[in-house]
């Protein structure tokens, strides 16, 4: 089944690029204007990914991408000629899981679409605990079949597609040190770019899940200059 794109940009020509060169590598495109007739769209197809412009008429994608987030957890890539880090921050930290500034190489928007959807797709890395279909630690339970997390009262928390392949990251590998390349080559397929802030910004959206106000629970430790550490003890089953 071809992947179904929605790409939401206002711009002719980029739409028309955009849509030709996706198309030629066998994905389906469909192309909304504005976040109105995204909606549209989004009511009567089924979409695996959409691509969203930051300055749309009307509702701007930002506002668009946080309503999306708040229903539903179908990835999103942000593309926009503001490029400044701030913008990706912001994109990022609202439930982007990508940003991709303009003007940007179909080639490159391609392999971006691609790593994301493939580790939609697939429960977890492979590692000495990508047989298991669970992971558990301190009561919270990792479903990497079913890609999903319960907490320790049994309700379902709601992840990013980014979230659950950081979290799945994390507990595969337990008591290591990772570095924000590993855990970005690790979850997303590719090198950091200079001063790339995606993971910090994944990090920082996940400790707040697993760590409601009334838990102080620290998961997730920041080593100075070298990266992240997941703490708890994970049983694989």
């Amino acid at each position: 089944m071809q992947n179904h794109i929605l790409l939401v940009e206002d711009d002719n020509d980029i739409n028309t690029l955009v849509s030709r060169y996706l198309k030629a590598n066998d994905c389906r495109v469909s192309v909304a204007r504005d976040g109105r007739e995204m909606d549209r769209i989004l009511t009567t197809s089924r979409v695996d990914i959409v691509l969203l412009d930051i300055m749309l008429p009307g509702e701007d994608g930002l506002s668009i991408c946080r309503r999306l987030r708040n229903t539903s957890t179908m990835p999103i890539i942000i593309l926009s000629a503001r490029g400044e880090e701030i913008d990706r921050v912001v994109g990022l930290e609202i439930g982007a899981d990508d940003y991709l500034a303009k003007p940007f190489s179909a080639r490159e928007l391609l392999a971006r679409i691609r790593a994301i959807l493939r580790r939609s797709s697939l429960p977890a890395a492979k590692t000495t605990r990508s047989e298991a279909r669970r992971l558990s630690f301190s009561g919270w339970v990792i479903d990497t079949r079913e890609r999903s997390l319960t907490t320790p009262s049994g309700a379902r928390a709601t992840l990013t597609g980014a979230e659950f392949d950081l979290l799945v990251a994390f507990a595969e590998r337990s008591g290591i040190t990772l570095s924000r390349d590993q855990l970005l080559e690790l979850t997303q397929g590719r090198l950091a770019a200079p001063f790339e802030r995606s993971i910090d910004i994944l990090v920082s959206r996940l400790r707040r899940k697993l760590s409601p106000d009334d838990d102080k629970s620290d998961f997730i430790r920041t080593i100075r200059s070298e990266g992240y550490l997941f703490t708890p003890e994970v049983t694989a089953s």
